[in-house]
């Protein structure tokens, strides 16, 4: 039984990772539960569990991919094409699922201490003189030229990106001493207590809040490569910030939010390859922008949403619906900007049928294929915003 513990309160520091309260109490809670029912039936363990170390409905999907993860899930080979798209692990040695080298982790104990290195020694001046450093190097590689290294090490780098986008006016007012409005409701509320007498007058603020962000990302086969590194800006801006929404699409429409808020990487690209069944296939952007306009657009697009599109505008169906789904989603939202990989080529003319039907209804047209190209995105979008106008 002792091994079961250690292996239970493991799990649960899987949950807290993933983004789930769970506490020393959760754990005894969910010792006391297993001990009264039959632990060879997997059914019963899943619902003990989940009875006991999850408190709200909008967790259970995160426990249940948790659990599917830390337990030996027998289906996760289904998953692996996707994890390694995602992930690009095409180009490196075997490693160990991420569950069970957690696992392993957890499982440790008289961990030695690193030893500390040793200093190093001095060495003859290197001439720098008309080098370029690696850093600088790694911003202007383009993506899919990338070895799995610098793509490594360009996921740390997009990690530090901060996505602060300016604060707009909302309908709701807070109370502000030196607000420029009077509250008159609150001002004859105070007067109710001195007899009916107005001795002072309340004074309210509007509040501001940075609009919601509403991505949208291609994963076809063309857009692979590039995906897979967006996917880890994507889960670095959730993180930062609030109200951040994640949609990808290849043939079908599917909204990752959910698991791209999980902290650890590791498990929200797990969880992510758990729902999206068509990873690097066909591209269906018409019916995905159609799709998304008819059941998510009310839900997600409210208080001047920016959304950002990432494709490269290449769609199976020709340019079936696309134009008017793509203007429908333009009067939706208060800025669409368009991320297109193809940019970065200097004679790029938009020739497919689909660019063309399009590019005139975005506000702005970028490329994104380094990471020179988003830190300008960053920067743009953290900057005053301009007026809507059509592309050329």
């Amino acid at each position: 039984m002792s091994a079961l513990a250690a292996n239970l309160f493991a799990f649960g520091r899987l949950l807290r990772r993933a983004g789930v309260p769970v506490g020393p109490s959760e754990g005894f809670a969910a010792l006391e539960a297993l001990r009264v029912i039959d632990i060879g039936d997997r059914r019963q363990v899943h619902a003990a569990l989940r009875a006991t170390m999850v408190h709200k409905h909008e967790q259970f999907e995160v426990f249940d991919q948790a659990f599917q993860l830390f337990w030996r899930d027998p289906e996760a080979a289904r998953h692996a094409g996707a994890m390694e798209a995602m992930e690009g692990l095409r180009n490196q040695p075997e490693k160990m699922p991420p569950a069970s080298r957690r696992l392993a982790e957890a499982m440790q104990q008289n961990r030695q201490p690193p030893t500390p290195p040793k200093p190093p020694e001095e060495r003859p001046p290197v001439e720098m003189a008309m080098t370029v450093s690696e850093r600088e190097r790694l911003q202007s590689m383009d993506f899919e030229a990338m070895s799995a290294a610098d793509i490594a090490l360009a996921k740390q780098e997009i990690r530090k990106l901060v996505l602060p986008l300016d604060a707009r006016p909302t309908r709701r007012f807070r109370p502000d001493p030196s607000g420029p409005s009077v509250d008159l409701r609150a001002t004859i509320r105070a007067s109710l207590h001195e007899g009916g007498e107005i001795l002072t007058l309340a004074r309210r603020r509007r509040v501001e809040r940075p609009p919601p962000l509403v991505a949208l990302c291609d994963i076809s086969g063309s857009m692979a490569r590039y995906a897979q590194v967006l996917l880890h800006f994507l889960h670095a801006v959730t993180n930062d910030r609030d109200r951040v929404h994640s949609f990808l699409f290849g043939t079908r429409l599917t909204n990752v939010t959910r698991q791209l808020k999980a902290r650890d990487p590791e498990v929200a690209f797990e969880m992510v390859s758990h729902i999206v069944p068509d990873w690097s296939g066909g591209t269906r952007i018409g019916e995905s922008l159609e799709l998304f306009n008819r059941q998510w657009s009310r839900r997600v697009l409210g208080q001047g949403a920016v959304v950002l599109l990432i494709t490269d505008g290449l769609d199976r169906e020709g340019a079936k619906g696309l134009a008017d789904a793509t203007d429908r989603l333009r009067h939706s939202c208060r800025r669409l900007i368009w991320l297109n990989p193809l940019l970065r080529y200097e004679g790029f003319q938009p020739k497919s049928q689909g660019i063309r039907a399009m590019l005139p209804h975005v506000d702005d047209f970028r490329p994104v294929h380094n990471l020179a190209s988003l830190r300008e995105l960053v920067a743009t979008l953290s900057g005053p915003q301009p007026g809507r106008r059509m592309a050329a």
